[in-house]
């Protein structure tokens, strides 16, 4: 067995910030803070009230619960690496990290595939829907939806950790696995063709899912009524967004850590490859909480 010959690693993607560094980082704990208070606060909400004891409202508390998950696995790392002069990691902490940071990933496509889903039944199959989205199936969904996202970064997690590492120097802001695959001196083959493996049914297969059920849900609103339209438009609007917004941090994520990106300016860099790991659990409640009209009215009803 091949063990890493290094303990720590660099954080070479920071850079002196001076005095800014304080600035920087009250603005990070204030998103940090209200993070966690409007997903806490959403998720007490579903949980609290029976009214919202229904599939959709079930699968945006896992959701919600995936966003604190995938927060906490950065904010409070980030924080302490902004007030530190020198930024280094112990290369436990970083396969921790890595493990973190790309299960949250893998639940929040899941889940938002399991959404669009439950929004396919609901639309296109409303009389039945009761009998097809049952809570045991509902519970089962959630289940498998983390369980198999755990499961799935245990493989990358153990392949990496199974390297022998001849460098010590990241050209990011926290631990990405990429990066630490590339400064192996051994064989990677298997890590990147499970890397590939992994992409495709961590987000393929659900954008997949998520295309046929939207081309379901366009051809029953063009032929049904402008009932059926607003309801569509209501429930899948959020939903959309939320895809949209994710989908776009995760792609320059991974482009940045498999190409060269010296020709993008460093701080556009840094903001680029923490976007989804910092809007997407802002933006999930605040979207939610605006559009979903019964999470909206019990909101505005308890504190206004």
């Amino acid at each position: 067995m091949n063990y890493t010959q290094v303990s720590y690693l660099t954080l070479a993607a920071y850079f002196d910030t001076r005095a800014l560094k304080y600035l920087f980082f009250m603005i990070l704990t204030l998103l940090y803070i209200l993070i966690i208070c409007t997903n806490v606060l959403l998720i007490v909400i579903i949980c609290m009230n029976r009214s919202l004891h229904e599939p959709m409202y079930l699968f945006l508390c896992s959701l919600f619960v995936n966003e604190l998950y995938g927060s906490t696995g950065l904010f409070p790392f980030l924080l302490l690496q902004i007030l530190s002069d020198i930024h280094t990691v112990s290369v436990h902490f970083c396969f921790l990290q890595i493990y973190c940071v790309y299960s949250y990933a893998c639940v929040e496509f899941f889940n938002l595939a399991i959404m669009s889903y439950d929004r396919y039944l609901a639309i296109c199959y409303p009389l039945q829907y009761n009998t097809r989205m049952t809570f045991n199936k509902v519970a089962v969904l959630i289940a498998v939806t983390w369980l198999t996202a755990f499961l799935v970064v245990v493989g990358t997690v153990s392949l990496t950790s199974s390297l022998q590492l001849c460098g010590n120097i990241i050209d990011n802001v926290y631990c990405v696995n990429y990066s630490v695959v590339k400064l192996a001196c051994s064989d990677t083959t298997v890590n990147n063709i499970y890397g590939l493996l992994v992409t495709a049914f961590s987000v393929f297969c659900p954008l997949i899912l998520i295309l046929y059920t939207y081309m379901k849900i366009l051809k029953v609103c063009f032929s049904g009524s402008k009932q059926t339209r607003q309801k569509a438009v209501s429930t899948c609007t959020p939903h959309l967004a939320s895809l949209i917004n994710f989908s776009f941090g995760v792609c320059f994520e991974v482009l940045q850590s498999r190409f060269h990106m010296s020709s993008v300016p460093n701080v556009l860099h840094i903001f680029l490859s923490l976007y989804f790991l910092t809007c997407q659990p802002l933006f999930n409640p605040v979207m939610y909480g605006l559009k979903m009209s019964k999470i909206h009215n019990i909101c505005k009803n308890r504190f206004v």
